[in-house]
């Protein structure tokens, strides 16, 4: 199975704390990586979690504010310093486009490779970027400005084939893809093996879903039903939900009810407040609604 991973750089809320990077995390998928959020460290945060400046290519930020984009202005500078010349897609909402076309026109005019910026609409679910492995989707968000979530999505692949079988009738490699396109094998003597003889079936397609900062939106289950691995903010344990719904924030309960009620694998929780030291608060309140729900920390890797 090909690797699918989400790298967790940072995972606190608006105020860096000692313990803490604000929220950024790279997607790792079949060679690729996808970057979700930039918070401020960025570039730090990927050198230390020995993640490659060239193989990333897409940027997708959730919201305008500072602790999920300061970082990017910073990693699109060093990129030309380092001679990139690929070009970097940025996709976020239109709101932050004219403001980092701005910062880039200030700081990076003799960049050396094009930043393509993609506004995206935060009020629909739709497919944003699409390649031959994957798709990505936006997520609408509630927050005190507009915001999108990610919902990662591997594309089906082909069967597996079974060398046993290949070896038994001597089937040249030259068939082994038609096998895998469904088509049966004809022997010299006009005997058919008919595919399912020939192959097991397919992984099953996993999918990531990145939820930032929201409030606890109960028709969010939907959106994200049956992904093998949902992230959802936690900004809040319980005791402080009037802070959630002021702040427009949720707790950890919150999010793994939104996991429990998307029959989802696993639960990632984040996006921790400064205010607390240990985390556990939060984790064994998200347990007690979805026991399969896990805490982030900086340079934690997860199966998706």
């Amino acid at each position: 199975m090909e690797p699918f991973k989400v790298h967790i750089l940072g995972c606190g809320s608006a105020l860096p704390t000692t313990r803490h990077n604000p929220s950024m995390q790279v997607v790792e998928c079949r060679g690729k990586l996808y970057m979700i959020d930039c918070g401020e460290g960025a570039q730090q945060a990927m050198r230390r979690s020995g993640l490659s400046f060239a193989k990333l290519g897409h940027i997708f930020i959730s919201h305008a504010h500072g602790d999920h984009c300061f970082g990017l202005i910073g990693m699109i500078s060093t990129f030309g310093l380092l001679g990139r010349t690929a070009r970097l897609h940025v996709y976020g909402p239109e709101a932050l486009q004219h403001m980092l076309q701005r910062q880039v026109e200030f700081f990076c005019r003799d960049l050396g490779y094009e930043v393509e910026y993609h506004p995206v609409d935060t009020t629909r679910q739709e497919v944003v970027f699409e390649d031959h492995s994957l798709t990505v989707e936006t997520i609408p968000l509630e927050h005190r400005m507009p915001c999108a979530g990610y919902l990662f999505r591997e594309k089906p692949s082909l069967p597996h084939i079974r060398r046993d079988m290949l070896d038994c009738y001597e089937i040249p490699v030259s068939q082994i893809q038609n096998i895998k396109l469904g088509h049966d094998y004809t022997l010299p003597d006009g005997t058919v093996v008919p595919n399912e003889k020939l192959v097991t079936p397919a992984d099953p397609p996993r999918s990531y879903a990145y939820c930032s900062d929201t409030r606890f939106m109960p028709q969010l289950a939907e959106m994200v039903k049956g992904v093998t691995t949902l992230y959802h903010e936690s900004t809040y344990a319980s005791d402080n939900l009037e802070m959630a719904k002021k702040y427009y924030h949720s707790t950890a309960a919150q999010a793994a009810t939104v996991a429990r009620q998307a029959q989802v694998g696993k639960l990632l929780l984040g996006h921790f407040s400064s205010r607390y030291n240990d985390e556990n608060i939060l984790l064994k309140e998200a347990q007690k609604e979805f026991e399969n729900s896990f805490l982030t920390n900086e340079k934690c890797v997860f199966d998706i």
